[in-house]
C-alpha cells in the first residue's frame, strides 16, 4: 500500500540515491550525470514498491523483469540495486574500474539484478518483447518493463519493436520513456524532433500515459493502470528533468555524458567545487537525506 509515510520514505530514498550517483561518478572520473539523476524517482518506485523481486534471490523465476535499454544511465540502476540489497553499497566505488562488475554499460551475468546486456541504443525494447513473449508462451504472470530514452527513438530498431509489440498485443509489457528532452549533443527537438510522440505510439496500437516522472504516486498509478490494460502494451511517457536536484546541471545537455569534477564549464562551479556543490544542492531537495556515504 502506498501510504503518505511510504511516499516520503521513497522520496528521501531517491534523493539518497542521487547523492551516491554523484559520489560514484566522481570516484570513477567518467560517466553520465543528467539521465541517472533524472531517473532516480522512477528507479526508486520500481525497486521499492512496484517490482515483484527478491534481492537475495535475483534469479527467482517469477520475478518481474526490468530491461534497461539506455544502458549509459546505469549508475542509477547500480546505486538503486545496491540500496535494495543486491550487492554491497561500498562496491559502488568500483564503477567503471578495471575488472569491476559495475562497467559503463550493464552486462548480464556480471552483477545480480541485471537482466540484459545493454550498450547500443535502440535494442532494449526488442529484448523486452522477447521476454514478454516468453512469459506469454510459458503462461507466466510476471511483467516486463522496458526503460527507454527519448533520444534513442532516433533508432529505427525502436520503431520496428513498437510495431511488433502492438501487433502481438503484449499487455504484459510496459515501456517507460525518459522524456527529458536532451541527448549527448543537444536538445532532442533540435536534433531529431520526436513529437507528436504520444500519437505515434497510439498509431501502433499502444495504450499511452503521460506523467511527471518525479511524482512517485503518479508514476505508481500509471503503472497500476498499465496492469489493467489487457488488449495492448502500454507506454508511460515520463517527463523528467535531466540532472534533477543539482541546480547547475538541470536541463543542461552538456551534463548528459559528463561527471562532476573533470572540466570547467562557463557560468558553472569550478570543477574542484562541483561535487561539493552538487551534494549541497541535493540536501535542499525534499528535506534532509540520510544516505550510505561512500568513503
Amino acid at each position: 500500500m502506498l501510504t503518505t509515510t511510504k511516499i516520503k520514505q521513497m522520496e528521501l530514498e531517491a534523493n539518497a540515491i542521487r547523492a551516491n550517483i554523484i559520489e560514484t561518478l566522481v570516484e570513477a572520473g567518467s560517466g553520465h550525470s543528467a539521465g541517472p539523476l533524472g531517473m532516480a524517482d522512477i528507479f526508486t518506485a520500481f525497486y521499492f514498491h512496484i517490482l515483484a523481486h527478491k534481492p537475495k534471490q535475483p534469479t527467482w523465476a517469477d520475478r518481474d523483469r526490468l530491461i534497461l535499454s539506455n544502458g549509459h544511465i546505469c549508475p542509477v540502476q547500480y546505486v538503486t540495486l545496491a540500496h535494495a540489497g543486491y550487492f554491497p553499497v561500498q562496491e559502488l566505488l568500483t564503477l567503471r574500474k578495471l575488472n569491476s562488475r559495475l562497467q559503463g554499460h550493464p552486462h548480464r551475468g556480471s552483477l545480480p539484478g541485471i537482466e540484459t546486456t545493454s550498450g547500443p541504443l535502440g535494442s532494449g525494447l526488442s529484448q523486452a518483447i522477447g521476454v514478454a513473449l516468453a512469459a506469454r508462451m510459458d503462461k507466466k504472470t510476471y511483467r516486463t518493463y522496458a526503460l527507454l530514452s527519448d533520444g534513442e527513438h532516433n533508432e529505427g530498431n525502436i520503431w520496428e519493436a513498437v510495431m511488433l509489440a502492438g501487433k502481438l498485443k503484449l499487455h504484459n509489457l510496459t515501456a517507460v520513456i525518459d522524456r527529458n528532452n536532451i541527448q549527448i549533443d543537444g536538445y532532442t527537438e533540435d536534433i531529431m524532433p520526436l513529437e507528436p510522440l504520444r500519437e505515434k505510439y497510439e498509431a501502433f496500437n499502444w495504450h499511452v500515459l503521460e506523467v511527471n516522472g518525479h511524482d512517485i504516486p503518479a508514476f505508481v498509478a500509471a503503472v497500476n493502470e498499465a496492469k489493467a490494460i489487457y488488449e495492448k502494451p502500454t507506454v508511460i511517457i515520463a517527463h523528467t528533468i535531466p540532472g534533477k536536484g543539482v541546480d547547475y546541471m538541470e536541463n543542461d545537455y552538456k551534463w548528459h555524458g559528463n561527471p562532476p569534477g573533470i572540466m570547467d564549464m562557463p557560468g558553472e562551479p569550478p570543477k574542484k567545487e562541483q561535487e561539493r556543490d552538487a551534494l549541497r544542492s541535493l540536501r535542499t531537495l525534499g528535506g534532509s537525506i540520510e544516505c550510505h556515504h561512500l568513503e
